[in-house]
């Protein structure tokens, strides 16, 4: 069961909200100019991590800014992240419903009423007033949507147009990584995968 504080996804700033649609797949490349990269103290490797969590696993330490794709027994492929700012935070399990490529970005209602100057970036979509995905829509590269049983979390692991971010407290409780991470853990996770995500003064380490 997911524990819940804040407003889900209802976004702190532009580039902080989660909710997106549809797909607008293979219409990109990669890798494209940012004007600042990430931290390299964030930079993908393989760590040792051992846990009784399956292959396939992701593991979420907001505590350490790090997403931890469990590759095999003892062994994880470590992310850096960008995480829920202050009173946005979320923790608990969930599974990966869909994934989608370059999705678009629909905010919801009660944020273009409070923001009404997001509106110049918004265009119709088939599914309502939105930004089209692409290198400038907040969502980045790739998103997988998390549920709970049969509940839309409205919570998201997606990409970011702003790599400068990972390893802050910046979102409003969705999961952020840079495009080409997204892309490497997105390629790497099946529908249906366990997702953990840890409370703040949980250790990385305790995922036994």
């Amino acid at each position: 069961m997911l524990v819940v504080r804040g407003i889900a996804c209802a976004a702190l700033l532009i580039l902080a909200a989660c909710v997106g649609g549809t797909t607008n797949a293979g219409i990109f490349t990669m890798p494209w100019e940012q004007p600042r990269g990430a931290n390299p103290a964030f930079a993908r490797q393989v760590v040792a991590y051992p846990t009784h969590e399956r292959p396939g696993t992701i593991i979420v330490d907001p505590g350490s800014h790090f997403l931890f794709f469990i590759h095999d027994a003892g062994q994880a492929i470590r992310y850096g992240v960008g995480v829920g700012a202050e009173g946005f935070v979320w923790s608990g399990r969930a599974t990966v419903h869909s994934k989608q490529e370059w999705p678009d970005w629909y905010p919801p209602a009660e944020m273009l009423a409070r923001k009404p100057e997001l509106r110049q970036h918004m265009v119709q979509l088939q599914s309502g007033i939105g930004m089209k995905g692409g290198p400038d829509n907040p969502l980045g590269a790739r998103a997988m949507y998390l549920w709970s049983g049969n509940k839309d979390t409205l919570y998201r692991i997606h990409g970011t147009n702003e790599p400068w971010t990972i390893g802050t407290n910046v979102s409003s409780g969705c999961i952020r990584l840079t495009n080409e991470d997204i892309v490497d853990l997105y390629n790497r996770t099946p529908i249906g995968a366990k997702v953990i995500v840890f409370g703040t003064g949980k250790p990385a380490a305790a995922a036994q």
